[in-house]
């Protein structure tokens, strides 16, 4: 039988919704084990031949992701390396030759030569100019970065399986069928970023005109982007605030947890988009997001 030893790679998924579709990629499901003090909820299985440890937090936020993060690492101490799998929103262009990061694409933190792939926006003291950024993180470990580029370099010569493996896991988990399925481009609105919402939970009342307008895919696998994510303990939801850090930090996402974890576990972060980080913001798109950010994450793990 396994023991607490045997599982060398972590992932740590926000919330339920995120954690589902996680669940659903493993290849084998293992029975749980005792842990020493028992606070973590894992799930524990094999994916892609990897024995992994999966973990949910109790709530939202870095110091949720901080405080189960060394708790996993404590119960599982031969744990390589992790990843920080859920939704997030989109940092869009609107110009025409930016990063075109639609609702269900995936942001994969890469360093650039500015940060170590997540910067934390809420950190150091609020100056009236806008933040200063004083949270420099560290670099998810080299088997991910390698890997990273293994699969850069498999997508030059075929389409991701991201949708694949989504389509695996609905014929596996028939009811996934209902929520974590494509919304559809059309559900897919991105407005200015000076027009605020103008109420309800879906933008029926929001002026048409507002929307950029965004030439239609030719396909529809989702497209992965790799950069700078900014995470933050405070939701974003305001398309202004979210283009002056843009030009500030040149971020493709925000999130709420990976700046809890660099530090003390170093990790890669997959985020799928589920909206734009501003007023237009709801829900419809989160489990497909959340799925195909899973679905990555196998991928990723069948080449490492």
């Amino acid at each position: 039988p396994l023991t607490c030893r045997d599982y060398t790679v972590g992932c740590i998924c926000p919330m339920g919704v995120e954690l589902a579709p996680v669940e659903a990629m493993l290849d084998n499901v293992h029975p749980s084990l005792p842990t020493q003090r028992a606070q973590n909820n894992y799930t524990l299985g094999e994916i892609c031949g990897h024995n992994a440890v999966i973990a949910v937090l109790p709530e939202i936020g870095n110091n949720a992701a901080a405080t189960v993060a060394v708790q996993l690492l404590n119960d599982f101490p031969c744990v390589r390396f992790s990843l920080l799998v859920g939704i997030g929103g989109g940092v869009p262009d609107e110009e025409a030759d930016g990063n075109d990061i639609r609702l269900g694409d995936v942001v994969v933190s890469k360093p650039t030569d500015s940060f170590g792939g997540v910067v934390q926006f809420d950190f150091g003291k609020e100056a009236s100019a806008g933040f200063k950024r004083t949270g420099f993180l560290n670099k998810p470990p080299i088997i991910l970065r390698s890997a990273v580029q293994k699969l850069i370099a498999r997508h030059e010569k075929e389409e991701s399986r991201i949708l694949q493996h989504m389509e695996e896991m609905i014929s596996k988990f028939p009811k996934m069928g209902e929520k974590y399925i494509y919304p559809g481009g059309g559900q897919d609105q991105l407005f200015r970023s000076h027009y605020d919402h103008q109420g309800g939970s879906t933008c029926r009342f929001c002026d048409k005109t507002e929307i950029v307008n965004r030439p239609v895919r030719s396909n529809p696998y989702p497209h992965i982007h790799y950069g700078t994510i900014g995470s933050a303990n405070k939701v974003m939801k305001n398309g202004r605030e979210r283009d002056n850090l843009k030009m500030e930090t040149k971020i493709l996402c925000v999130e709420m947890e990976a700046a809890g974890l660099m530090d003390t576990f170093p990790c890669l972060v997959v985020r799928g988009i589920c909206d734009y980080a501003d007023s237009h913001k709801n829900k419809k798109w989160q489990p497909y997001a959340a799925a195909v950010a899973a679905a990555y994450m196998k991928e990723l793990l069948s080449v490492i």
